[in-house]
């Protein structure tokens, strides 16, 4: 940086007016390189080794699967909850870098590996929330060697030559670290929220519905009995063949559906509208209809049924289009919100064709076996659901405000 380079950030605490001075890494840390071994040393139970995968978004994470050493193979020393861990090599380069504040491990239970170094400092919450900073992201791009399919590499000499900007006191680095340490925490929690209620719905989906041959399913509400009825899905859903030929719809209305999201606005969702030329051969998609889209995905390769829950609009001549006859909608959306029971459905009525492509008809789609409770059980299945999916938008945004939120703060607290 130039001469003229800032000498304190723009935000800081009321209390704290002393410039900051330019600090080496190596004033804050001292860095040690890990344990290299050989699949001859693991052990289903030992010293367990950390790696690259330890590390989530920033936060330190054990697995059940991590590996584990003999205790004779770990002869490096072990780490200590408030050691950083960083990931020094890894194939991926964009994982390069990474680091988080190594937390819930015994007193010597514990090494880390070959690939990762680690940081040793007086200030590990300073540290780690200022590498976090911009200026650490730019020493990862400057300082990673690698490339054109080599091993994407962080030396630890290059630590040893990065300085950057940092209060002169023990106190303002101390509560800056104390500050990012307990927003972190309050990221965690909501996350670990967040998850609960994604396991809970995970765990809804196949408990609220019959599994295999059974016509009951293990959970109900209270005042529903006896068996759902089984029976061709088109019973329930006949195609709707209404087309945007009046030009009531424009790109504007045209809509987009996500195996996540369900039916959404496609300029609101993925920023432009992806529409041909002409509009009048799109489907015109209601509110409360129910859609296929016949395009495979990932995890779902027969394509997707969702009920627009959203608004009116329109979407692309491929989809089939669906009016309810005696079911719910959103129950439809719900049925099939199990992976394992929408595949299940679709496969032996969709044939592949060149390039992945789906050949299925609008009526072959609904020409599966199905098992429907009555329209009131049904009507009450997907309100619980509905609520549910409220509740986890609603802790994705909590969580998202918050991540942006600090890093917000990490531009304005770093120089």
């Amino acid at each position: 940086m130039s001469g003229q380079e800032a000498k304190a950030p723009p935000l800081r605490f009321m209390s704290s007016l002393e410039p900051w001075e330019r600090k080496r890494f190596g004033d804050f840390a001292t860095l040690r390189r890990g344990l290299t071994y050989t699949p001859a040393d693991c052990r289903e139970k030992g010293v367990r080794v950390l790696r690259s995968s330890n590390i989530s978004d920033e936060t330190f994470v054990l697995h059940s699967d991590d590996v584990f050493v003999s205790e004779q193979a770990a002869n490096i020393p072990f780490v200590r909850n408030g050691d950083i861990l960083i990931t020094a090599a890894n194939g991926s380069s964009h994982l390069v870098g990474k680091h988080a504040l190594i937390d819930g491990v015994g007193e010597k239970d514990t090494v880390h590996g070959g690939f990762m170094l680690l940081a040793e400092s007086d200030f590990p919450e300073f540290l780690d929330a200022a590498m976090s900073a911009p200026w650490y992201k730019q020493f990862v791009a400057d300082y990673m060697m690698g490339g054109n399919g080599a091993l994407g590499n962080l030396a630890k000499s290059s630590f040893d030559e990065c300085a950057f900007l940092a209060p002169s006191t023990q106190h303002e680095q101390r509560r800056i670290g104390s500050l990012f340490r307990s927003l972190d925490a309050l990221i965690a929690g909501r996350e670990k929220a967040l998850e609960k209620l994604e396991a809970l719905k995970k765990s809804m989906l196949l408990k609220m519905f019959p599994q295999g041959d059974a016509t009951v399913p293990e959970v109900r509400f209270k005042g529903f009995e006896g068996e759902w009825g089984v029976n061709t899905l088109d019973k329930w859903l006949v195609v709707s063949e209404e087309e945007n030929r009046d030009g009531r719809f424009t790109a504007e209305d045209v809509l987009s559906v996500s195996g996540d999201y369900g039916v959404v606005n496609q300029i609101e969702f993925q920023g432009r509208s992806f529409a041909g030329a002409s509009l009048s051969h799109y489907r015109v998609l209601k509110k409360d209809q129910v859609v296929y889209t016949k395009s495979p995905l990932k995890r779902a390769p027969f394509g997707i049924v969702k009920a627009n829950l959203f608004q009116d609009g329109i979407v692309s001549a491929l989809y089939g289009v669906y009016d309810t006859v005696g079911a719910d909608s959103s129950f439809v959306q719900y049925y099939f919100g199990s992976l394992a029971r929408l595949n299940n459905y679709l496969r032996p009525l969709v044939n592949k064709g060149a390039k992945n492509t789906l050949l299925i008809s609008d009526d072959e789609a609904v020409s599966g076996v199905v098992c429907f409770p009555s329209l009131p059980e049904q009507r009450k299945i997907g309100a619980y659901f509905r609520s549910l999916d409220a509740l986890i938008v609603a802790r994705r945004k909590e969580v998202e405000k918050l991540k942006q939120m600090k890093k917000a703060l990490l531009e304005r607290m770093f120089v």
